[in-house]
């Protein structure tokens, strides 16, 4: 996709969890198989996928209707696990929906034993979270409406309170559209119940991703939530710029900026 693409797809996209019911066309099912097999990070972790009939392993969730097939994945238990979950899964996220396909992500609202049993889950293995594929019915059902309504599932912080200039207290101004489209795309990433929870820190080519722990969403066989969501917002700004012609590289050079005690350093994204 190229950037106008690209942010039409981050802007429309829309967490769905009322389906038709009816299964992905086979063609639609082979580009979702294709496409993960070419799904990459920058950490080098691998993040493996699979899909799930439904039906076939007895998956649901309190939150959903009509869902046919999931998309389960697992990494190691390893340092930078959870991101490298959040970005590789946001890249599926992203293309399904240029397919016409919906996703939501789902971490705590499954019967998680379930979903890990079908998936094969082994020791030393993390599931963080799965997501439904399917066609987004053409009416949302009551109970989405009202989870929306309740996380404010429109709405996103202003640029101001998420990007900065060397410190996290100067709000970063930016004359560079590549950069700003971009930024604008980590601004509408998704993330759990919406709570945003990263901070970029810009200091020439240097943007400084990190994440402004809200609220702890942590357990041995989840992961940091919040980690993953930054991994999210990290795919958004890499993809972002890529698809403006820029080319980028993700290190991990902890630039040791005083930052607030709720705020740790996650990665760096290089513009060349």
């Amino acid at each position: 996709m190229n950037s106008s693409e690209l942010m039409k797809t981050v802007k429309s996209r829309k967490s769905v969890r009322t389906y038709d019911g009816n299964p992905l066309s086979a063609d639609d099912r082979r580009k979702i198989e294709e496409y993960i097999k070419e799904i990459k990070n920058p950490f080098d972790i691998d993040v493996d996928f699979t899909l799930l009939d439904a039906k076939e392993h007895g998956l649901s969730s309190p939150v959903l209707k009509g869902e046919t097939l999931y998309v389960a994945a697992k990494t190691d238990k390893v340092p930078y696990a959870d991101v490298a979950f959040g970005y590789s899964f946001e890249k599926l996220v992203l293309y399904a929906w240029s397919l016409g396909i919906g996703t939501v992500w789902i971490g705590g609202t499954m019967k998680r034993e379930t979903f890990q049993a079908a998936l094969g889950l082994e020791e030393g293995k993390r599931m963080p979270c799965v997501s439904p594929l399917g066609y987004p019915a053409k009416h949302r059902s009551v109970k989405e409406v009202a989870m929306r309504t309740g996380v404010g599932a429109d709405s996103r912080k202003d640029a101001k309170n998420l990007f900065f200039d060397k410190t996290p207290d100067t709000p970063l101004v930016c004359d560079d559209k590549a950069v700003s489209d971009a930024l604008e795309m980590v601004r509408w990433a998704p993330s759990a119940v919406n709570k945003q929870p990263w901070r970029v820190i810009a200091d020439g080519n240097l943007f400084h991703f990190y994440e402004k722990q809200d609220k702890v969403y942590v357990n041995d066989s989840v992961g940091d939530l919040q980690k993953v969501d930054v991994g999210i917002a990290l795919a958004h700004f890499v993809l972002g710029l890529e698809s403006a012609g820029k080319e980028v590289e993700t290190v991990i050079e902890d630039p040791s900026i005083k930052v607030n005690t709720d705020m740790f350093y996650i990665a760096t994204v290089k513009i060349k």
